[in-house]
């Protein structure tokens, strides 16, 4: 039985649901999905709880659909009770932070890839004025945002103001109330962000030098309280369209299909399938694009020192003995199964031959196998690493190549996400806890296959990498900007280009792309940087590691992603710190980065170590951790 659109399930859908028919139920679950999805996500502007938030709703709808009256009042219904379990999750999210430490509630930021406001955009092709909208509702306070939600499914045609009113209990009087006063409070942010998107006021520029970035009603009301007030920043908010006329016709946003996936068919197997075939639409699930043999090495000189292009000539090999290496580490380290393979059948033969106790004692006293035995004990005992609780946030990732036990360490070093500067991670196997985000290396990897590659491989995708230098993907601004659209097209998150240094230098190679995207009116959803430092005193490098982020952070104001960082000196050859100050960087760096909200990923370079040489690596032949590493798997 097919619904009637945008009004709402038909009675008779509803009747049936109610009284027992499951494909009627089936049906309407899923067609309850998208109103659901979109008054939670922008209510909650996607929070990590938003899938909970919608399951959660669904199964309350399914539970108490048989005690519901009127089954033309249905719409209503749902929406009240959406509206109260996001009420619930605030509450409870609110309760929780109190009791937690900032560090905590540091990774209790949305992720950049369920920005409700950003997918918006993304999705919907949203530009101009539209897009102007979706920004601004960052800006509104927590209270206003349930509302919001509710009135732009108003504006769109589909909710009625009565159906607003009841989510609400509020009468439509009072409810007409509430909404002027949030429009109005909307249309201040709209003003905000024109000024702060023109950037043509120097005094604005001063204004923002101690904004962390994060949209919130405080800082809205002194940008403001500037606009209203400057003769440069006023007038940009001339010609600006009324909000209703603005929404008018907007379709909902698509639900995710990992959501389809996940949730839906928790409830309700035939309304997930459903429900995904409406959400064919949406990019492909990794692994559904072809998968070529275009694979990107790093080529920065280090990597010579970390034997990556000797091991990524060999993929398949490589392969292969991380699969081994994978085996053999689980349980011991790489230098112990080549005494245990020695020890063990020494020790199986003593006994078998006799049955008799007194002669596998015999030969402990004697020198040579007493030595042989005592001699490991004490090594084995001094190198074994201190246990380390492994911790993990949204927020920390590495660098991968392929190596003997790439697979183990990447499991064991707490990421949440990592790349390999590709659009592929063959010969590494991603763990249950992190997500693969491809690359676009360089001109050479903007071709069909790559992009299917990127498409399929997750919400997030990696521009170019350091353009700006020769041995690297070598390009101008003009021509990365030709390429750009091709990059855009994927329809993902997209990062910049990342340049090896110098994001905040006016005139420098980022300065004049980010200038020439705005220009193109091109999309750049956040900054992509690398870092090294040649300060090995941790203190001092991670400040200035922190200065540099803040520099760029308020030139640009968009989210940054650290995808390179490490402590290794370049300016006479290649220079490494000692075990103990890489870990204490490793340890200082992780702690300020959590601390800063327009910091949304950063990734250690890099997984890999050198067994005896020195290098900036987490993780040594058969995913044994240096002392950076233990520190890396402890940072939160």
């Amino acid at each position: 039985m097919p619904g009637t659109g945008r009004g709402g399930p038909d009675t008779a859908m509803v009747e049936a649901a109610r009284d027992g028919d499951q494909r009627a139920l089936d049906a309407l679950v899923a067609d309850s999905l998208p109103l659901v999805y979109n008054i939670v996500g922008r209510a909650l502007n996607g929070h990590n709880d938003v899938d909970d938030v919608v399951q959660e709703t669904l199964l309350r709808v399914v539970r108490g659909l048989p005690s519901l009256r009127d089954a033309g009042a249905f719409r209503s219904w749902l929406v009240a009770i959406a509206v109260r379990q996001v009420r619930d999750r605030e509450q409870d999210r609110s309760a929780t932070q109190k009791r937690r430490a900032d560090l905590d509630t540091a990774e209790e930021m949305p992720d950049p890839a369920s920005d409700f406001a950003a997918l918006t955009i993304l999705r919907l092709g949203l530009t101009d004025q539209r897009r102007e909208v979706a920004e601004a509702t960052r800006w509104l306070d927590q209270g206003d945002r349930g509302l919001l939600a509710l009135w732009w499914l108003e504006e769109t045609g589909e909710l009625r103001r009565t159906d607003l009113a009841g989510a609400l209990g509020l009468s439509g009087r009072h409810a007409a109330v509430r909404v002027q006063r949030m429009k109005e409070q909307l249309q201040i942010a709209r003003t905000v962000v024109r000024a702060l998107n023109s950037s043509g006021c120097s005094e604005l520029r001063a204004l923002t030098w101690n904004w962390d970035g994060v949209p919130t009603s405080l800082w809205r009301k002194r940008f403001a309280r500037h606009v209203r007030e400057c003769g440069v920043c006023g007038p940009t908010g001339r010609g600006m369209l009324p909000v209703d006329r603005l929404l008018s016709g907007l379709p909902l946003l698509p639900i995710p299909a990992g959501f389809v996936v996940q949730h839906l068919h928790a409830i309700s197997p035939a309304a997930a399938e459903a429900a995904g075939r409406a959400a064919s639409h949406l990019p492909l699930p990794r692994g559904g694009a072809p998968r070529g043999s275009h694979a990107v090495q790093r080529p920065r000189g280090v990597l010579s020192t970390l034997t990556h292009a000797k091991v990524a000539g060999t993929a398949v090999a490589a392969a292969a003995v991380a699969t081994t290496g994978v085996v053999v580490a689980v349980n011991l380290p790489p230098s112990k199964p080549t005494a245990s393979a020695g020890v063990a059948p020494q020790a199986a033969s003593t006994p078998l031959p006799a049955s008799s106790p007194s002669r596998p004692a015999k030969p402990k006293p004697s020198p040579s196998p007493t030595k042989k035995k005592a001699s490991p004990k004490p090594t084995v005992t001094k190198k074994a690493p201190p246990p380390v609780a492994v911790s993990s946030s949204a927020k920390k990732g590495v660098g991968v190549w392929t190596f003997n036990g790439v697979n183990t360490a990447l499991a064991k070093s707490g990421a949440s996400w990592y790349y390999t500067w590709s659009t592929t991670h063959n010969g590494v196997t991603t763990p249950k806890t992190a997500k693969f985000v491809p690359m676009i290396w360089g001109a050479d990897s903007v071709n069909s296959t790559a992009l299917a590659q990127a498409k399929a491989a997750g919400p997030y995708l990696l521009g170019f990498n350091e353009p700006d230098m020769g041995s690297q993907s070598n390009m101008s601004a003009d021509k990365a900007l030709s390429l750009w659209p091709k990059l855009m097209s994927a329809g993902k998150v997209l990062g910049s280009p990342a340049v090896a240094y110098g994001g905040d230098t006016p005139g420098g190679w980022l300065d004049k792309f980010m200038k020439g995207a705005k220009a193109k009116g091109y999309r750049v959803d956040f900054i992509t940087l690398h870092w090294y430092g040649g300060d090995f005193n941790s203190t001092r490098a991670t400040s200035q590691l922190k200065g540099y982020l803040q520099a760029v952070y308020n030139r640009y104001h968009k989210p940054i992603w650290l995808t390179e960082y490490a402590l290794i000196d370049f300016s006479n050859g290649t220079r490494f710190p000692s075990d103990a100050q890489q870990a204490a960087f490793v340890k200082s760096s992780t702690k300020m980065l959590a601390g800063l909200p327009y910091v949304q990923r950063y990734a250690w370079f890099g997984i890999g170590a050198k067994d005896n040489e020195p290098s900036s690596g987490l993780f040594k032949s058969g995913g044994v951790p240096t002392e950076a590493g233990r520190a890396f798997q402890a940072a939160r």
